[in-house]
């Protein structure tokens, strides 16, 4: 792909990164071209898309260097999955300051829910440029590299929550013939093993398959576990050629006993449902081995087709997509106040059976050209999606008095009496015996919820170089979105909801470069959040107290700076934002919901990353967001399920002023390793993350708390090693996930796991 680079200054060296791209300061390790015979050579890069002197995301929107984008984006690449010992989402993005994680419940699908900036994410999962959506707890193993868009991004990806967007990159077949195989175990019974094999099966043609066996129980927590497995095979033609074609195809599935990993918020001393979460012991399961259950599956198949004309490109990416997720899992509900009146726990169960459908294309061209005396980087495309969700639950009967599958039960005695629904709050019993008496079925799905939405979008970016100091980086995106959630119901005609609208987003900044190796810039852009945009499965789910409204757009000031330091082996970043929402969805005192609300976040954004030496390299982010709601609208003074009762009144939302759910003010991260000539390499690193409240009212919170790693990998030969990686070493007691109203998900206890990694 072509891109500008400026006229006055010669070509950077291309480096090598060893961890994270910092584009907006997210961790990053880099080893120079020119490094010693020890280290990797840039020559092996050929699993990661190289611009200029940075890694780069893979999306063809990115019309320059990161260096030179106006944006705040990190990339994390497959070497660094591996050093830390990631297996999942949430242990790939730890590294990234800023990123939260949501928990799920009745209402929104247990799965993935990061937070960006102080917004939910979930819905702005993407997977190679495309929209992923169904909820699901995804992998690593056939991840080339993670990218994180910071900021409102709906001018590259759509409909947007305000925070960012996340981008999966698959791995795909090269011209190499080379097979890597891990095989790891460790504590609590952990079990993995990955294979990732690439064949050259002919002239410019390339196999590639990646296998996954993953189980393990969760470290700190009783009865808990996870087992999934995982297969993505992919063929390439035309890979020495301008013509080239990627079928690919990727299935996951899951069977795990799950942990909410849940504690609820109680406070002992005022006897309340306040606070932070009350943990009599840390390994206190809630759950019910015969009960519980999330099963989860993931078919998607893409064809990745491009032509190169000679300094433009043609490319059309499609995608056929399945997803499951189906559960019954135990929520450790608090709303009744059993744990401070009775001692006890009401085993509230959360449940749903979705199944998602999806459909899109991407049509794009990019290029390069010049008008006078303007150098053009430009990327245009049209896209189209249709996705389709079907939801439905799970249904208990039986005996117990207390044997609801939802809603809130007193639980002033445990056992037998109540159907095992209560159990004692300080040595529950995961072995009660409940399916026995409360068969478990599967709702009509002619019952289920259906949702459709449809979007076309067109979209253009272009950075223009003005002169060789100055750059300016245009974006502009149209969408046409339909939406249309259909509830059956029995005997009657189904209740229809839905929302079409068209919106606008764009960003626009300018970046001036006083030396090759820097730049500061200053962008703005813009973000729009339509009802029903998750598909029923998160907080943006359409009702028909919203299905009428607009958009909520967000905008994002930012100004920000990055430098290449040392020959390019040291990375710098420092960036300031101002995020606002001017017309988020409220209630009003009428007790209609209108765009009225606002809410804002400012923040600073820090990174040092790269090569102190040829051996020793270091990684470091910080984050800092202040927060509020400015104006939240009105609540009821007596709040019902069913509304506002008599006698109460609508009245001005307390919560005016508070911080964002799920947005920490602080947060940081250090990584550091080092490689001896001997072929031991070091590491360690830290994570801290600030006081997070998981509800507007700033009524319930988790603690502040700092995790420290380390690991240390052994070269056994040229291509056999050894690794060992320590995860939570001190066993710290944190949590990782805060819900709103019932309870917050506690973090994995310390963990130890050794892999044997060989190459052929």
């Amino acid at each position: 792909m072509n891109h500008i680079k400026t006229r006055k200054y010669a070509p950077r060296a291309t480096v090598l990164a060893t961890a994270t791209l910092a584009a907006g300061f997210s961790p990053l390790t880099a080893q120079a071209a020119d490094a010693d015979a020890g280290a990797v050579q840039a020559t092996d890069l050929d699993k990661v898309q190289v611009r200029g002197s940075w890694f780069a995301p893979s999306s063809p929107k990115f019309t320059a260097e990161l260096l030179d984008t106006p944006k705040s984006v990190a990339v994390v690449t497959e070497k660094t999955l591996q050093e830390i010992g990631a297996t999942n989402l949430v242990d790939a993005l730890r590294m990234v300051p800023g990123i939260t994680f949501g928990a799920g419940e009745g209402g929104n699908s247990t799965g993935d829910r990061p937070f960006l900036r102080g917004f939910d994410g979930q819905s702005n999962m993407f997977v190679d440029g495309l929209r992923d959506v169904g909820t699901q707890t995804r992998e690593v193993f056939d991840l080339e590299q993670l990218e994180v868009v910071k900021g409102p991004s709906s001018a590259y990806g759509g409909r947007d929550s305000g925070g960012g967007s996340i981008n999966l990159v698959s791995k795909t077949p090269k011209l190499k013939n080379e097979t890597s195989v891990s095989m790891g175990v460790g504590s609590d019974r952990y079990a993995r093993g990955t294979v990732d094999a690439n064949y050259v099966l002919g002239d410019g043609i390339a196999a590639r398959l990646n296998l996954l066996r993953h189980a393990a129980d969760i470290p700190g927590r009783d009865a808990a576990n996870v087992s999934r497995w995982g297969i993505a095979p992919s063929v390439a033609f035309g890979l020495n050629g301008p013509l080239q074609v990627i079928a690919s195809h990727y299935h996951l599935e899951t069977d795990d006993l799950p942990d909410a990993g849940g504690f609820p918020y109680a406070d002992p001393a005022t006897g309340t449902t306040s606070g932070r979460p009350l943990v009599p012991d840390r390994n206190n399961y809630y759950g019910l081995k015969d009960r519980d259950f999330q099963r989860t599956r993931a078919d998607i198949s893409t064809i990745d087709a491009s032509y190169d004309l000679g300094g433009h490109k043609l490319r059309n990416i499609a995608r056929l997509g399945n997803t499951s997720n189906d559960y019954l899992w135990t929520q450790p509900d608090d709303s009744k106040n059993n744990p401070n009146k009775y001692g006890t726990l009401w085993r509230r169960t959360n449940d749903r059976a979705i199944d998602t459908r999806t459909f899109a294309d991407q049509l794009s061209l990019t290029g390069a050209f010049r008008t006078g005396a303007l150098a053009h980087s430009y990327s245009a495309g049209v896209e189209y999606s249709e996705e389709k969700s079907s939801k439905g639950r799970y249904l208990i009967g039986g005996g117990g008095t207390n044997n609801a599958i939802d809603g809130t039960q007193s639980c002033p005695t445990t056992g037998a009496a109540t159907g095992w629904n209560c159990t004692d709050f300080y040595a529950p019993d995961p072995n009660d015996p409940w399916a026995a008496s409360h068969p478990v079925t599967r709702s009509d799905k002619a019952l289920d919820i259906r949702q459709t939405t449809r979007t076309t979008s067109v979209y253009a970016f272009d950075t223009i170089e003005l002169s060789p100091r100055w750059l300016l980086n245009l974006g502009l995106r149209w969408d046409d979105y339909d939406t249309e959630q259909v509830t059956p119901v029995a005997g009657k005609a189904p209740t229809v909801l839905g929302n079409s609208e068209a919106f606008l987003n764009y960003q626009a900044g300018v970046v001036f470069k006083p030396t090759a190796n820097g730049s500061i810039y200053l962008s703005y852009g813009t973000s729009s959040t339509p009802p029903g945009m998750d598909s029923g499965e998160g907080n943006d789910s359409i009702s028909a107290a919203i299905q009428n409204l607009k958009p909520q757009e967000t905008k994002n000031y930012e100004l920000g700076t990055k430098w290449d330091l040392f020959g390019n082996r040291l990375n710098l970043t420092a960036a300031l934002f101002h995020t606002e929402m001017n017309n988020a969805r409220v209630v009003l005192d009428n007790g209609s919901t209108q765009n009225a609300g606002s809410k804002a976040i400012n923040g600073v954004e820090i990174g040092v990353n790269g090569q102190i030496s040829d051996r020793w390299s270091v990684a470091g982010g910080y984050t800092w967001m202040d927060s509020e709601l400015k104006d939240n609208g009105y609540v009821c003074s007596v709040p019902s399920r069913t509304g506002c009762p008599a006698p109460g009144v609508w009245i001005v939302s307390p919560n005016n002023g508070n911080v964002f759910p799920n947005t920490p003010r602080h947060a940081a991260t250090l990584w550091t390793t080092y490689a001896f000539p001997f072929g031991l390499t070091i590491g360690g690193g830290a994570s801290y993350v600030d006081k997070q409240y998981g509800d507007a009212a700033n009524s319930k919170w988790i603690p502040a708390y700092t995790r420290w790693d380390a690991m240390a990998s052994y070269a056994l030969q040229d291509n056999i090693s050894v690794q060992l990686n320590l995860q939570n070493l001190t066993d710290k007691i944190y949590f990782t996930k805060a819900y709103a109203s019932h309870y917050a998900s506690i973090a994995p206890g310390r963990s130890a796991t050794l892999a044997l990694n060989v190459r052929f």
